[in-house]
């Protein structure tokens, strides 16, 4: 009886002295006096302590100094803002490498200031050589070309600016190009040279072409590139991208990106990021889609199947198809012909029957299935067939649209119904603005252009992004875009559509690792999670509009290590 009393005794001081915080685990990174929003419910908190690479403790201040010890480091965050990181939901992770190793057209106010830049290149460049560069918009030139075929400018002054260099240039969506004279003679592009299905050679009355290339047609100029680039060693190519994935990844720390699902990559660019994950050298998690033909996803797709790889740093489950191409270049697959090139549709660049074996191949091998959709026939197109693979069991398998951009009304709650999750890029919508209403009129846009609001209130998940190198990889700006769909002239897009701050966040955290079945262990900050959390300057749920786009990354934390802070860079 003593025996046990004494027992018992030893028990309940030992309970008491870790009660009083003596004996809790020692942190290795602690942050104190900030505003953390963790996106687990309405908490909210101010300090949290990381062991390892997961979340040891949340709370007060006095509460998570027990886990202080000799060697933890501790940061004061003096009332700073901390989110979980974020969650970039589609963009491309090669694309923005190599985007920030070629001409960045985005910063060209006119047609004029591209010429120009071609210009110096070409002087800086031997005969033969391939200049390349992509962010032109022709929507956004300021002043317009004085001649134009259907709004584009003509190849004529880029030409005589670079008559020894081949050109291409992107557009900024991605879904045409520019070429110069000297690409066009290489590829042999006369009067007489017939579209490609789902492609479009843009022309003058004379029938030449101007040197635009929408869709599928851009594989005219682009494959000659490759076979440019072709002549590389195996070992030159690996370089290549090899820095252009070590660029994205920095630059992603820069932006507080730590999750980054990437719109579409090969075999062999998994693989090499592979390799780069075994070195650790990618700090960001990726999770890839893959982007090949239905027989190579045959016969290969099994291997491909990744989870968690590198200590969560890669993942591979889903495939990635496009129905169409984009606004912009009016390419998009529209119900209704265009308001401003009457009789145009838009393309259907992947003919529907080759996207319904693509989805029985993704069902059969537990892959999730990403199809690019933005004109409302696509947006249709693709629900359609994601209900007629799935059936009643498609809330299961959180199959994804991405960007659904422009819907018909009837369409809009079919994405709840069927738990089609819809993976938007809110900054597309500011960025397009100017000219939406000119492509598919007032009423089409108020009904169907960029409708968070009506998605989210019919029961949809939407996932943000910005579609880089489409646009620059910033969440900041497009969570301003999400909370205020106010444009770069100050005018507002159909605000109705604008969701609250809460409801932004949760699309760039939470919802994003939902979106590729993670919420488990990322999306919110919550004790055994993965510590990937951000800290910025500013409260983004209570500091006024203006102050949003001031924003600043102030410390960038994946796995329980700062590998980014404003004083220190990159690490």
């Amino acid at each position: 009886m003593k025996l046990t009393k004494i027992i018992l005794l030893f028990a309940l001081t030992l309970v008491l002295f870790n009660c009083g915080g003596k004996n809790l685990k020692k942190a290795d990174l602690v942050f104190i006096n900030g505003k953390i929003v963790t996106m687990d419910g309405d908490i909210i908190s101010e300090a949290l302590a990381v062991k390892g690479d997961t979340i040891l403790a949340i709370g007060y201040t006095n509460d998570i100094e027990d886990h202080v010890g000799d060697s933890t480091k501790v940061i004061d965050l003096e009332g700073k803002f901390l989110i979980p990181g974020f969650y970039e939901s589609h963009a491309h992770f090669l694309g923005l490498g190599h985007s920030l190793m070629i001409l960045d057209l985005t910063t060209a106010k006119n047609w004029d200031e591209v010429v120009a830049m071609v210009a110096k290149a070409a002087d800086n460049s031997t005969p033969g050589e391939w200049i390349v560069g992509r962010g032109w918009h022709q929507e956004k030139f300021d002043p317009k070309p004085e001649i134009n075929v259907e709004g584009y400018p003509v190849h004529d002054g880029l030409s005589k600016a670079s008559k020894l260099n081949p050109v291409m240039l992107s557009h900024a969506s991605g879904h045409a190009i520019f070429a110069n004279k000297r690409a066009m003679d290489l590829a042999g592009i006369n009067k007489s040279t017939a579209d490609p299905a789902g492609g479009k050679i843009v022309r003058d009355s004379l029938n030449n072409a101007i040197g635009v290339f929408e869709e599928n047609a851009e594989l005219l100029i682009s494959k000659l590139y490759d076979d440019y680039r072709g002549k590389w060693t195996d070992a030159q190519r690996r370089d290549y991208d090899r820095k252009a994935y070590l660029l994205a990844s920095d630059e992603c720390m820069k932006r507080g990106i730590t999750s980054f699902q990437d719109a579409g990559s090969t075999f062999d660019e998994i693989d090499l990021l592979k390799a780069l994950v075994d070195s650790n050298l990618i700090n960001v998690r990726l999770d890839l889609m893959l982007h090949e033909s239905n027989d190579l996803l045959k016969e290969k797709i099994a291997d491909y199947k990744i989870k968690g790889y590198g200590k969560n740093h890669l993942s591979v489950n889903g495939i990635k198809k496009y129905a169409d191409g984009a606004l912009g270049s009016r390419g998009a697959w529209m119900l209704e012909t265009y308001d401003d090139l009457p009789g145009a549709y838009g393309q259907n660049v992947t003919w529907m029957e080759e996207l319904k074996e693509t989805a029985q191949i993704a069902k059969n091998n537990g892959f999730q299935l990403m199809i690019h959709a933005i004109g409302d026939r696509a947006n249709r197109e693709v629900l359609n067939l994601y209900e007629s693979v799935l059936g009643k069991e498609s809330k299961n398998y959180r199959w994804r649209i991405e960007h659904a951009q422009h819907l018909n009304p009837d369409d809009i709650p079919r994405f709840g119904q069927l738990g089609i999750l819809a993976a938007m890029q809110s900054i597309h919508c500011t960025s397009d603005a100017s000219f939406v209403i000119k492509r598919i009129g007032e009423k089409r846009a108020e009904e169907g252009a960029y409708v968070w609001r009506k998605l989210t209130d019919s029961g949809a998940i939407i996932c943000n992004g910005t579609d880089a190198p489409v646009e620059k990889v910033n969440p900041i700006p497009c969570f301003y875009a999400t909370v205020t769909r106010r444009t770069a002239d100050g005018s507002l897009f159909f605000s109705a559509q604008k969701l609250t701050r809460q409801e932004a966040l949760k699309t760039y955290t939470y919802n994003g690792a939902y979106a590729a079945f993670e919420e488990n262990i990322k999306g919110s900050l919550k004790v055994g999670k993965l510590a990937d959390f951000v800290v910025l300057s500013n409260d983004l749920l209570k500091c006024n509009d203006e102050e949003i786009l001031n924003t600043q990354v102030l410390y960038t934390v994946v796995g329980g290590k700062i590998k980014y802070s404003q004083n220190n860079k990159v690490k």
